[in-house]
């Protein structure tokens, strides 16, 4: 006669065995995961995204040079008839177009930012490289188009106009080529302020166990609760 054979209970000393996570239809969770497109990958329409802020920032510098021809203090010449001096030796509208042409580049930095910011609040890596792109060409494009729009750059032609004796103005230029640098950090600084107050932010990670509970035989799923 056959004798029935009860398989032995587990001992409470044993070390609970490890319950793995089940398995998805069609393939295990890590290939799924390994499968799935990550959210952060940019795409063909963000690099877009990008081209088009740097090509609209870059055109708004010729807004910058005509404000700057516009507002920035005029250093003036005389003539002699043999040879051409300042006005006013003691002026500071040198130092003052400097200045002018760094506060306004400051201004358009962060109105730029902004307006990207409003057209696209998700941010991404090439929304950041165009608008610091356009950004430094706008401060190129400002810069060249405030010369072009200012007095000429021959003196000898500008103190033959005026005549002997009369002043006439400088043409537009820049001491400290740092100021184009103004544009660009200003914009960069005020955009990433931005994002990280007010943009899109990411759903906490949920933790793999959070609704499991542990029993000699393992872990186990928590019954849910009334």
């Amino acid at each position: 006669m056959t004798e029935a054979v009860t398989p032995p209970s587990p001992s409470p000393s044993d070390p609970p065995s490890e319950a793995l996570p089940p398995e998805k239809p069609g393939g295990s969770s890590a290939d799924s995961a390994d499968s799935a497109p990550s959210e952060n990958a940019i795409t063909p329409a963000d690099i877009r995204d990008g081209a088009a802020v740097a090509l609209l920032v870059g055109v708004a510098g010729v807004l910058l040079g005509a404000l700057w021809v516009w507002l920035a203090p005029r250093v003036q010449y005389v003539s002699n008839g043999e040879a051409v001096f300042l006005r006013n030796t003691e002026s500071e509208g040198r130092i003052g177009s400097d200045g002018t042409f760094l506060l306004l580049s400051a201004g358009l930095g962060a109105l730029s930012a902004v307006a990207v910011f409003l057209w696209r609040r998700r941010g991404g890596v090439p929304l950041v490289i165009g608008l610091g792109v356009g950004s430094v060409f706008a401060a190129l494009v400002g810069w060249r188009v405030g010369l072009w729009l200012g007095p000429t750059s021959d003196l000898v032609v500008a103190a033959g106009k005026a005549g002997k004796g009369v002043p006439f103005d400088a043409p537009m230029q820049l001491l400290a080529y740092g100021v184009l640098l103004g544009w660009p950090m200003v914009a960069i600084l005020v955009h990433l302020g931005l994002t990280a107050v007010w943009g899109p932010k990411d759903p906490p990670a949920a933790e793999p166990w959070a609704g499991a509970y542990t029993t000699p035989d393992g872990l186990l799923p928590r019954p849910p609760q009334d």
